[in-house]
């Protein structure tokens, strides 16, 4: 029932979720290229990278970096080191898509999905994904652990268009 809650507010957000659960650690790197599309892009194929970006999160509540420029149609491999003692995540989206991700996350903190856009890395480890920009614009990324993205672990990915 969680799961179908979730799926219902993704829907009405047209944007971002997170990934969650120790079991998805680093599963984004593995994920299929998908057909699926979404505004801010898609999963990436592994074996078309184009570029590898390294980025930190802290207990600070902080993305270092926390601003990323890429270009439309470029597949980026995240490679996201949790630094923290705590769980952090790093989950791709559109703002308003992340603002009702991290609100629902509040509510559900322990709910889990498994989706190509996020890595939840637990203190001490790495998680990578992979994503294609498809589309230009301005993205966000954050950490949707509750009271993550609210304290500003959030960051920005400008799009530019080709």
């Amino acid at each position: 029932m969680r799961r179908l809650t979730f799926l219902a507010i993704l829907l009405a957000a047209a944007g971002a979720a997170g990934a969650h659960g120790e079991s998805r650690q680093g599963r984004g790197a593995q994920a299929v290229a998908s057909a699926e599309e979404y505004a801010f892009g898609r999963a990436g194929n592994p074996k078309k990278i184009t570029q590898t970006v390294r980025v930190e999160m802290s207990d600070k509540m902080r993305f270092e970096p926390a601003s990323l420029m890429v270009k439309q149609g470029e597949t980026v491999k995240f490679i996201v080191r949790n630094r923290g003692k705590v769980m952090h995540e790093m989950v791709i989206g559109t703002p308003d898509g992340l603002k009702q991700h991290a609100e629902a996350m509040k509510k559900h903190p322990q709910m889990e999905h498994d989706d190509p856009f996020g890595t939840h890395v637990a203190p001490g480890k790495t998680g990578t994904m992979v994503w294609q920009f498809t589309k230009p614009g301005k993205f966000l990324f954050g950490c949707l652990v509750p009271g993550h993205f609210e304290a500003g672990m959030v960051g920005q990915i400008n799009v530019q268009s080709r």
